[in-house]
């Protein structure tokens, strides 16, 4: 006698950090900008945006070809320093609703890790500043840019999460906000939400696009996750 099919279950949600988590792409524009000025260069808004969800290496080389005559691990340890000079200044600045999403989550027991292209210390220290209230951390994992042997759009991020966790990827929902970031989450087989924020995320292969996380609980990402995880183990096309 052949056992019904068990219910999906929605074992961990992956986070992105810059622009899904906290609102910190425009710190990390405000960095490029006079970096490569310094240099005698030109740096635009359009040019950032070629950056969204780039492996802060891969980014750095980017900059390199627009003149800027650091090494790539120089490049990135002055953007991450003045990005967390601005966090240490301003506090955390969290993307709508994704403070209380967070919050609803734990208080679910789902298990959350924060898969980010920034550097480790950057990420952890992020981390440590959100209070969640009654000592609950905020994340099981943190996967940073600096401990991934291939940084986005490669899977390598999310399935090494996954890995750590426990769980298939397919049990998962990823959050994203970058095309590039997407990418991956796609790549490696989670049920992947898109949030767009400074660019577009249409046509890369979200399982859904949601305009914000404001007002969204641990609910919705069950409901989301349990209507999309059939097509995604079928291996449909989405």
């Amino acid at each position: 006698m052949t056992r019904p099919a068990s219910p999906p279950v929605l074992r961990a949600v992956l986070w992105d950090m810059d622009g899904t988590l906290v609102d910190t792409e425009p710190y990390w524009m405000a960095a490029e900008i006079p970096l490569v000025e310094s240099f005698g260069g030109v740096w635009t808004h359009e040019d950032s945006l070629r950056l969204l969800g780039l492996g802060l290496d891969d980014a750095a080389r980017v900059l390199q070809t627009e003149g800027v005559r650091m090494s790539v691990s120089d490049i990135v340890n002055h953007l991450t320093n003045e990005v967390m000079s601005r966090l240490a200044a301003d506090g955390v600045p969290f993307r709508p609703g994704a403070r209380e999403l967070l919050s609803s989550l734990r208080d679910e027991g789902v298990r959350t890790a924060l898969v980010t292209m920034s550097l480790g210390r950057m990420a952890r220290a992020i981390v440590d500043l959100i209070d969640l209230g009654d000592g609950a951390r905020a994340f099981d994992l943190v996967v940073a840019g600096d401990e991934v042997p291939r940084p986005k759009p490669f899977p390598d991020p999310y399935l090494q999460a996954c890995a750590a966790l426990g769980v298939d990827p397919a049990d998962t929902v990823a959050i994203e906000d970058s095309p590039n970031g997407l990418r991956a989450a796609v790549a490696a087989g989670t049920v992947s939400l898109g949030v767009p924020h400074i660019a577009s995320l249409e046509g890369i292969g979200a399982h859904g696009l949601w305009p914000t996380l404001d007002g969204c609980t641990a609910a919705d990402l069950h409901a989301f996750h349990a209507e999309h995880v059939p097509r995604l183990r079928a291996g449909s096309a989405l």
